[in-house]
């Protein structure tokens, strides 16, 4: 149960359901309802489909490639801290538009909801904390990114645009804390061998 937690968590900031939220808002305004249901159920049958290929198969393309976890982990605690870096300095939210039957897929499954973030933090779990913990925790973070997306336009009017913002905000200043601890694990790593 402990090691679940310890994917939950990692997964849960990485995800960033509640940062999705204004960027969901923005890219569907315009459409209906029952559309927007539509989009959401191909986002999240994308992020997962994505999310797990690449959690089945992505330490094999690593080892193909000559990476090592300390490699990895460097690499991806580094994107992971550009990432949320970028996020803490944006101010607004970009409307890209795009065609209502592809949105789900992309942009919103890949990459918004299994983004580099979520892709390079599930390998680490991966590598961490066993298989069944990160996938279990995966696959539940996933659902609550849904589930905050289903209920979208409520949510939005509780917490108002600066609140989702603070929410957002505060999220990508975790995903940096945790960029910086997989940077010093990596490094730790590669000075142990």
């Amino acid at each position: 149960m402990a090691a679940f937690w310890l994917c939950f968590v990692p997964l849960f900031v990485a995800v960033d359901a509640f940062g999705i939220l204004p960027v969901f808002l923005n890219l569907t305004e315009g459409i209906d309802i029952r559309q927007q249901r539509k989009i959401l159920i191909q986002s999240l049958t994308t992020a997962m489909a994505v999310a797990l290929v690449f959690l089945a198969i992505g330490e094999f393309v690593l080892r193909l490639l000559g990476i090592s976890v300390a490699d990895f982990m460097i690499a991806g605690g580094i994107l992971l801290f550009g990432l949320s870096l970028s996020e803490l300095l944006t101010l607004e939210t970009h409307h890209h538009g795009g065609d209502a039957d592809s949105l789900g897929a992309v942009p919103i499954g890949v990459p918004l909801i299994a983004g580099p973030a979520v892709l390079t933090t599930t390998l680490l779990l991966l590598r961490q904390h066993g298989f069944l913990p990160t996938v279990v925790s995966l696959i539940a973070n996933i659902l609550i990114a849904g589930v905050v997306l289903w209920y979208s336009p409520s949510l939005h009017r509780i917490l108002g645009k600066a609140g989702a913002k603070a929410v957002s905000k505060l999220a990508s200043l975790l995903l940096a804390a945790i960029g910086v601890m997989m940077v010093r694990r990596g490094i730790m790593i590669f000075l142990a061998r």
